[in-house]
């Protein structure tokens, strides 16, 4: 896809963001809206996904195509609406979000047999060591599809992540990319205040990573470059991390920013005034 067909996508994943999360007056806009720009590039334009007649086919064995795993699973929102414009489930599903017997839940699941959904997430922590066991397995079965796996800023203060982050450039584990959301902004505030991560960059350098950094993690071209950049780093013995630099609930304006809206829903004013900032490119479910 060109640049302007991504942004296209994108405004109407916020328009499903904003208005799943008012639906069910429950869920995480902020991280959800910061983070469009990466999913999107992601599943429409980087990704090479199995597919069949120019529909995507999913398995869970992820067998010779690129997987995708979220760790900070409470921004599940993007992900879904994503993977509904992509082609994996309905799009009209998209309105049964956090609902009663719904297969989308607040957090992602399995047992709900979602397609696009591999692991259970949202128990922060996790992803990173999850992504690293399937790169290491496509390793092993000589399959050459990458791996990516999106994390949170407050979420490095968990200290399993920091487990994987021995484990990955040890074995060299090469196929791998990385992402950490830099918005600055967790549940109970700015994450140097909570718990100053400081230059995460050079952490990941001293434990034998190779950084990258998006600066406008919220520019279409600037992300779709910096993926391109990570993927031409790939196979010299060294996984990937790319520090993305986003803005909390980015597309609409009085939740940019701030942590009050990482997990917030907007009430009807709310909603029609968040609505009134993004474009109807796709259709509304």
């Amino acid at each position: 896809m060109e640049i302007e067909q991504l942004e296209k996508v994108a405004s109407q994943v916020r328009r499903d963001i904003v208005r799943m999360v008012h639906g069910c007056q429950s869920g995480h806009p902020g991280g959800s809206l910061g983070c469009t720009e990466l999913l999107v590039a992601l599943y429409f334009e980087r990704m090479k996904l199995k597919e069949n007649d120019g529909k995507v086919v999913f398995d869970m064995d992820g067998r010779d195509e690129d997987l995708f795993f979220l760790s900070n699973g409470h921004i599940s929102p993007v992900w879904y609406s994503v993977l509904a414009r992509r082609g994996y489930f309905p799009v009209s599903e998209l309105a049964t979000f956090r609902k009663l017997d719904s297969r989308l839940q607040g957090h992602p699941t399995t047992h709900e047999h979602l397609e696009g959904i591999r692991i259970a997430s949202g128990s922060l922590g996790q992803g990173l060591s999850v992504a690293l066991g399937a790169a290491t397995a496509k390793k092993l079965n000589n399959d050459k599809g990458i791996v990516y796996v999106l994390m949170g800023d407050g979420e490095q203060q968990e200290g399993q992540v920091w487990e994987a982050a021995t484990f990955a450039p040890h074995h060299q584990v090469d196929n791998l990319i990385a992402f950490i959301d830099l918005n600055g902004q967790q549940i109970d505030g700015p994450t140097v205040k909570v718990m100053n991560n400081r230059d995460l960059g050079a952490k990941y350098e001293a434990f034998g990573w190779e950084v990258i950094s998006i600066e406008e993690g919220n520019d279409m071209a600037a992300v779709a470059k910096g993926l391109y950049e990570a993927k031409g780093r790939l196979g010299h013995g060294r996984p990937i991390m790319v520090l993305l630099h986003t803005g909390m609930g980015y597309g609409v304006d009085f939740m940019m920013g701030s942590h009050k809206w990482h997990g917030v829903a907007p009430n009807d004013e709310q909603l029609a005034a968040a609505l009134a900032q993004l474009d109807e490119t796709l259709g509304d479910y």
